[in-house]
This record gives C-alpha cells, structure tokens and sequence, in this order.
C-alpha cells in the first residue's frame, strides 16, 4: 500500500524526489492537488510501497548537494577553456 514520505511545494520539486528515489532504486510516484487551474502549481505528496518507507525517508533525511557545494565544485573546476 502507497505511503507518503515527503511534501514537495510545486511539480518540478516532487519529480527531483521521484528521480532521488527512483536512483536509489526506489519506486516512487508524486501526486498533486486535483484543483482546476492549480497544475504544477500547487503542493505534490511523493508516495512509496510501504515496505520501502523507512528507507526512503532515510534517503531524503541525508544531506543532499546544496548551494555551497555546488559553487565549490564549480571553483574547483574553473572556467570551461580557461588556462589556470
């Protein structure tokens, strides 16, 4: 039976949980407001079978790349063509 294991703000959200999941080799859909107009506006839930519940939670409980390491990386790789 689905269970939900996380709330996504619009469409775009839910579908990088859906894809963090699905690499972790965890089936997982999302699901938004059934409202006319709202589209991929409006808040997803992203549910799992429940026998993959405890870990996908724990999947998106982990650190994932934010901000800083991503300006990180990309000092480290420098400017595309660029001599250093």
């Amino acid at each position: 039976m689905p269970v939900p294991v996380a709330h996504a703000l619009n469409e775009a959200e839910a579908e990088m949980i859906v894809i963090r999941l699905h690499t972790a080799g965890i089936e997982a859909y999302s699901q938004g407001p059934d409202l006319p107009g709202m589209g991929a506006a409006g808040g997803h839930e992203v549910y799992v079978e429940d026998e993959d519940e405890d870990r996908a939670r724990e999947l998106l409980a982990a650190p994932g790349i934010g901000d800083a390491d991503l300006e990180e990386l990309s000092d480290e790789a420098g400017e595309p063509g660029l001599e250093p």
